[in-house]
């Protein structure tokens, strides 16, 4: 098949797959509590609502499934040809307008939501959720209603449990009105996020396409971050807001939602380095925001967080270094060599990414953006919506082939967590974690982050040796235009 016709093909593959992966995405919410989707205890009239179908685990379980693959392989196919895809705009309101479903359906995927839900709640009745944990107060109505994190207080930030407080407050004792209001302000940030993208990406059709698949109609990022209700949603708001308009507010309060993702600012700060005193208002605002917000929040807001960062999650490849280091030298002795292991693989994969890029064309999000992939590819403890980040920042530069690893990246760990609730599972698909969590996705993810190092590699190799100029060519006319046949 010549190039045409694999556009063509791209050109109905791409919308067909990834529309009917935000279907079957919405169809897992809307058939109501399953294997994929927690109940949410409430008066019936009251939002989220679903069909209260009941849906048996391998149902749902396959739904998701089928429509993971189809969203990458949709993803995939609309990005090779993105001036192909339907009109940005089109794009842009299709996916707003699956956000808005999803708002009014229960999430899925995780039990996340029944964490925020419970960490608001403690606030709202005046206990500190960073030290107060679930199983404090198993009797609560909402708190009694977590499934997982019942002895873990809250890893987010302070403007994060601002939102889960006030969803509290609205929502009282209804687990259910509860998850809703913090299901608009995540379908809400999604939606700010897609028009800021797509915004700023004006003048050019081909890119304002290319950041809605990225985000806006990436069923990938729609599974996640929207029937997920994950908070990275909140903070990829914030972030993209501040690095768009260069203003250090909105990226503390991104920090303020979740620390992690405080590596854009580096971006920012590169942009401005030529001009000190912008570069001083921008980073002394920044971090006001976000120091004011964790004053307020008291002094255990970190305590979580730095546990967390010593953590290694069952899908990354750090996890068959721990299995090996473990063997080695025993429990416990593997936190410092996976801790400099991945602060070196960051430093390494950010410098090439970056090197892979000319001089005059590393402005602040590419920057942002080489550090946030070098981020997601080195951590020890990744989770499928942490890739959002990327995607979002994507979104803002153009970079030939490395969309390819993010897409792919996420594919995986998307599976790997398939889903990423244990509740309420059939017995005979333990499998998916025993086999694919454990061991199928760090394998996989290894072999990519392989991958993306030789691929930066040579990309920064390219660079660093550019082609010798062409000869110049004699004056006069050439033989070409003196023969007989011109």
């Amino acid at each position: 098949m010549d190039s045409r016709g694999r556009a063509r093909t791209a050109a109905r593959l791409a919308p067909a797959a990834g529309g009917l992966s935000i279907l079957l995405t919405i169809t897992i919410g809307a058939l109501g509590p399953s294997a994929m989707v927690p109940g949410l205890p409430g008066r019936p009239w009251q939002p989220p609502y679903s069909l209260g179908l009941a849906p048996g685990g391998h149902l749902v379980v396959a739904l998701a499934a089928a429509a993971l693959v189809l969203g990458a392989v949709g993803l995939a196919a609309g990005l090779a040809y993105p001036g192909r895809m339907p009109r940005a705009r089109t794009l842009v309101v299709a996916g707003c307008a699956a956000a808005a479903v999803l708002a009014f359906l229960p999430p899925s995927g995780s039990a996340d939501h029944l964490n925020y839900a419970a960490y608001g709640r403690m606030a709202a009745l005046a206990h500190d959720p960073y030290v107060t944990v679930p199983a404090d107060l198993p009797a609560d109505p909402v708190v009694g209603r977590v499934e997982e994190w019942t002895r873990t207080p809250s890893v987010y930030g302070p403007v994060a449990t601002a939102v889960q407080a006030l969803a509290s407050h609205v929502g009282g004792e209804s687990v259910r009105l509860t998850v809703f209001v913090m299901a608009l302000v995540n379908a809400a940030a999604f939606i700010a996020t897609g028009l800021l993208l797509h915004r700023a990406a004006a003048g050019d059709p081909v890119r304002q396409r290319r950041a809605a698949l990225l985000w806006t109609a990436n069923p990938l990022v729609v599974y996640e971050l929207v029937a997920g209700m994950h908070l990275d949603t909140v903070a990829i708001a914030f972030v993209v807001a501040g690095l768009a308009a260069r203003r250090g507010v909105p990226l503390g309060l991104g920090v303020a939602v979740k620390a992690t993702v405080g590596l854009v600012a580096l971006g920012t700060a590169w942009e401005l380095r030529r001009n000190p005193r912008r570069l001083a208002l921008v980073a002394g605002l920044a971090a006001l925001t976000a120091l004011v917000a964790y004053l307020l929040a008291g002094p255990h807001a970190l305590d979580q967080l730095l546990n967390a960062s010593k953590s290694v999650s069952l899908a990354t490849p750090w996890k068959l270094a721990q299995r090996a280091l473990q063997a080695l030298f025993g429990p416990g002795a593997y936190r410092a060599w996976i801790q400099a292991g991945s602060l070196l693989l960051l430093a390494a994969l950010a410098v090439l990414l970056l090197r892979g890029r000319p001089e005059a064309d590393r402005e602040g999000p590419v920057v942002a953006l080489a550090v946030a992939v070098a981020w997601l590819f080195a951590t020890p403890y990744a989770l499928p919506w942490y890739d959002g980040l990327g995607f979002a920042l994507l979104a803002l530069v153009a970079w030939p082939g490395l969309e390819a690893f993010l897409v792919a990246r996420l594919a995986v760990l998307s599976l790997a967590y398939l889903p990423a609730r244990q509740a309420d599972q059939p017995r005979d698909l333990g499998w998916l974690v025993d086999v694919v969590r454990a061991w199928v996705a760090p394998s996989l993810l290894l072999a990519l982050t392989i991958a993306l190092l030789w691929w930066a590699a040579r990309s920064a190799g390219r660079v660093r040796t550019p082609r010798a100029p062409a000869a110049p060519r004699p004056s006069g006319p050439s033989p070409e235009s003196r023969s007989p046949s011109r």
